[in-house]
């Protein structure tokens, strides 16, 4: 058969390779991959109203495309065994026909044969197959190439910069190093900040949420800028102490998007020092609140509150709620970690904060309930009873709970011996089998092992075929 020409093929891979951002090896390979199912359903196609289709799944596993770039055209190649007597004649070539150019030929031997239909008997539906198949894979290899250069970033903080809105979403181009393409990242609503202006071409720092590995038509890649890593990160870059291991940052709280329009966005950061001649909240905070107010400029204002870390859980608490002023913390049910803290009437709307955003940041930051108390009105003698009774529903819940799963663990050890007891009395046949496969290998407990078996995986491709029927 002739060469299929397919004029300007080298500059269509060429200009597919430069706006997909793929190699011009991997346009290549989708595109023998297309023409290969675009041959199969030309083929499919010849018994469309006449018979059922012959073909097998893997009836085609041995066709191939071959692209001649410099003629510009494609081959379809079959590679054949040589037989004595021909059954399947995609599959197999007699001996006697290879002989007439071949003398040396012997059965079992393997040849390639041009195959390639002529380009009127191709058919608009193989052709629109081809087509399908081409856009999905190329659509692949870009998911599969954007995972792996994404997945195992060091850095999970990129540079992103603003391309188009859909729906409530900003669609960023991201890249994973100097010299990389970029890629499209979805920023979803709620990763949004609220004091963000996100104008076309503004750029933002981003935190790589997420490497999405289900298909999808849309980006495959999810950032966010409410992470907490976030702002890890932007404490890391711009605190020395951070970076030489001196301060390290123990834990971050953040309410990026507060329930309430009149709450803006706050963070609580709790750090530490390894070395003791070294303040921790200084070195965060900077001379002047320089450095902090760089973290602060790059999250568009948003509120920190940088703490120094206790091991000291009373102090921890104490520290947590700052910046309002703590007389006394009482850690009432240590076991459930509930603490009251009592603070001056002065302090107490400082202490919960605006629509208690203060108090609930501490209690994420520390892991404890934190009860604010006026310090003035706190009858200690009643709360303690309170708390009593709190501790002991709380106990009486864990003992329920324990008693259940308890209960639970006993009922499956009575169903399993039971299973046990049925089966020994009615074997299933599968048991039968292992039974014979044990013996057959306490006989053999001397001998040479035999040989693993391999399994075959067999992928199945039936997306785009299904949609061109």
């Amino acid at each position: 058969m002739a060469l299929v020409l397919l004029p300007g093929l080298s500059n269509l891979i060429e200009d597919i390779s430069e706006e997909k951002k793929l190699p011009a090896q991997v346009v290549e390979s989708a595109l023998r991959e297309a023409l290969l199912k675009g041959y199969e359903r030309y083929r499919r196609t010849l018994y469309l109203g006449i018979s059922e289709d012959p073909f097998e799944e893997d009836y085609f596993s041995n066709f191939d495309v071959a692209l001649d770039l410099d003629e510009e055209g494609y081959r379809v190649l079959a590679s054949k065994i040589i037989v004595e007597e021909v059954e399947s004649e995609d599959h197999q070539i007699a001996l006697a026909e290879v002989m007439q150019v071949a003398e040396d030929a012997q059965i079992g031997d393997t040849v390639v044969l041009d195959v390639t239909p002529e380009k009127e008997d191709f058919g608009r539906m193989a052709a629109a197959t081809t087509k399908q198949v081409l856009a999905q894979k190329l659509r692949d290899q870009q998911r599969r190439m954007i995972q792996e250069e994404f997945a195992d970033l060091e850095d999970p903080v990129l540079t992103a910069r603003v391309i188009r809105f859909e729906r409530q979403s900003v669609i960023m181009a991201v890249s994973s190093g100097l010299g990389r393409p970029e890629v499209e990242a979805e920023l979803p609503r709620r990763d949004q900040l609220p004091n963000d202006n996100y104008r076309a071409n503004a750029t933002f720092k981003v935190f790589l949420k997420e490497v999405s590995e289900v298909p999808r038509r849309g980006p495959q890649l999810f950032v966010s800028r409410a992470n907490a890593g976030l702002v890890v990160y932007l404490f890391e870059n711009e605190v020395p102490e951070i970076q030489e291991g001196s301060v390290r940052i123990v834990a971050v709280a953040r309410e990026a998007n507060p329930p309430s329009r009149s709450v803006g966005p706050r963070t609580k950061v709790a750090v530490d020092s390894v070395e003791r001649e070294v303040d921790p909240v200084g070195a965060c905070i900077g001379a002047r609140g320089s450095r902090i107010q760089q973290v602060v400029n790059e999250l568009r204002g948003e509120k920190i509150d940088v703490i120094r870390w206790s091991q000291d859980p009373g102090q921890y608490i104490a520290n947590s709620l700052s910046p309002a002023r703590v007389e006394a913390v009482r850690l009432v049910d240590p076991e459930g970690q509930h603490a009251h803290v009592l603070v001056p009437p002065d302090q107490l709307s400082l202490a919960i904060g605006r629509e208690g955003q203060n108090v609930r940041l501490a209690a994420r930051l520390t892991g404890w309930k934190i009860d604010i108390k006026n310090s003035t009105e706190y009858d200690q003698s009643s709360e303690d009873e309170k708390v009593a009774e709190l501790i002991a529903q709380r106990q009486e819940e864990e003992a329920l709970q324990a008693e259940a799963e308890a209960r639970l663990e006993a009922e499956q050890a009575l169903r399993a011996e039971e299973d046990a007891r049925l089966r020994e009395l009615y074997p299933l046949p599968e048991d039968e089998e292992e039974y014979g496969e044990e013996a057959a290998y306490d006989e053999a407990a001397y001998e040479e092992p035999a040989a693993e078996a391999a399994t075959e995986e067999v992928v199945e491709e039936t997306a785009d075929e299904d949609g061109a029927r």
